[in-house]
């Protein structure tokens, strides 16, 4: 019988942490029930939260090649999908830029991987969503006004981060 992950609605984001490395860690759940636990976990904001801090940064062969199950359970919550992606691929680029600064190596290396597990998740889901955020997250970049502007502001992202964040964008967004 399949291990079952029961997400409670009330999660915190330590338990969705601590779900998700379970979840990716269970070698005998089967692809049907890998896709119902990431939709359960993403459809609540600590959930998806959880699950994304986890599985963009942990050691996990699945983060690097996603299955059809893990991107299912994905686009079965766009919203808070788009939003966390699009701000994970903000956060990987810029970090990865403050930590080489700080010539903490292994730091910048996480940060490359946030960034570039999450070009790739965002390519593969193919979600409108997904392009809305990216265009609101550019406008904001580009500006100082827009859905993301209060984000980049309390990060406190300079001029050189905004740039890369804004070539992260093309790389996934295409030519406009």
């Amino acid at each position: 019988m399949e291990p079952s992950f029961s997400i409670p609605p009330e999660i915190s984001f330590e338990q969705a942490i601590a779900l998700t490395e379970d979840l990716l860690a269970d070698q005998s759940l089967t692809e049907a029930g890998l896709e119902s636990a990431i939709a359960a976990l993403v459809q609540t904001a600590n959930g998806a939260r959880g699950f994304f801090v986890t599985f963009l940064t942990g050691d996990y062969s699945l983060a690097d090649q996603p299955t059809a199950a893990v991107l299912q359970g994905l686009r079965s919550a766009p919203a808070p999908v788009a939003d966390l992606l699009t701000k994970n691929l903000a956060m990987g680029t810029a970090m990865e830029i403050t930590h080489r600064r700080s010539q903490t190596p292994d730091l910048a290396a996480g940060s490359a991987r946030v960034q570039r597990r999450s070009q790739q998740l965002i390519q593969l889901l193919q979600l409108p969503a997904l392009q809305a955020s990216l265009q609101q997250l550019l406008t904001s970049v580009t500006s100082t006004e827009g859905a993301y502007q209060s984000f980049l502001s309390r990060w406190g992202y300079d001029a050189e981060q905004r740039q890369a964040i804004q070539q992260a964008i093309a790389t996934v967004s295409g030519p406009e």
